[in-house]
């Protein structure tokens, strides 16, 4: 063997050489398929990672801070749904507890059902003696006479410590002259009056029979013989606020 003929063989191992290797070569690293596959796989997950930190979690995170202020928001709207309906209930109960207040008060006397007292009593004395018979003893009304020139605050307890300084009383000094029956239904009538009265001190006694008339004739009566009657009304009614702060500053009385 000569020479150029080891040199042929030379150049002809390095034409195997490069024929053995078909892929790329970087870095001494030879790019075969399978590790091709495996770079871009690594690829895809970190353009994936990428994308869920740069882009998804971002999103994610703005989507559950506005979940987080629509559900306050709507708890705000709950709570004021809620207030707003105490606060119609309390009108309704403000409402009513006025209309109650009105009835209650409708109860007790006032200036003008005191005018017309005395009007009322005489009514109902004389409203029972229109089936009177001619010969029976009628009843009337005899006295009449209010114990004090005005209404005075009740401070003294009489009607309970509650209404101290709440209420104030008119006392009327009442006789009336009647058979027990026509006295009872006078009594009943004066219950069922608008104004709320008390009767106390309740004293009758048998009355003089009058046995002439003012001309001197004789009377002669029939049926049972009549009562003197004679108590106190008490006329109750509501001080004024200004009322109230005067009697606060009254001691009560023991």
């Amino acid at each position: 063997m000569t020479l150029s003929e080891d040199l042929n063989f030379v150049d002809q191992g390095g034409e195997f050489d490069s024929a053995a290797s078909p892929y790329p070569v970087v870095f001494g690293i030879s790019f075969t398929p399978k590790i091709i596959g495996m770079v871009g796989g690594v690829v895809g997950v970190l353009g994936a990672l990428f994308i869920v930190l740069n882009l998804v979690m971002p999103a994610w995170d703005s989507y559950q801070q506005q979940q987080a202020k629509s559900s306050d928001l709507q708890g705000q709207i709950d709570q004021k749904k809620a207030v707003i309906k105490q606060i119609e209930q309390v009108k309704q109960d403000l409402a009513k507890a006025k209309e109650q207040k009105i009835q209650v008060l409708g109860l007790f006397s006032n200036e003008k059902t005191l005018d017309t007292l005395l009007l009322d009593l005489n009514r109902l004395v004389e409203s029972g003696n229109v089936q009177v018979p001619v010969n029976a003893f009628k009843a009337k009304l005899q006295k009449f006479a209010p114990a004090t020139e005005k209404a005075e605050p009740v401070m003294d307890g009489s009607l309970g410590v509650g209404v101290n300084g709440k209420l104030k009383r008119m006392n009327i000094n009442v006789e009336i002259v009647g058979t027990y029956e026509q006295t009872q239904s006078i009594l009943r009538n004066i219950e069922r009056l608008q104004p709320l009265l008390i009767v106390k001190d309740y004293q009758s006694v048998l009355a003089p029979v009058q046995t002439t008339n003012q001309a001197g004739k004789a009377i002669r009566q029939i049926g049972p013989a009549p009562l003197t009657t004679s108590f106190q009304l008490q006329a109750l009614m509501p001080l004024t606020p200004e009322e109230i702060a005067a009697a606060a500053k009254v001691p009560a009385k023991k």
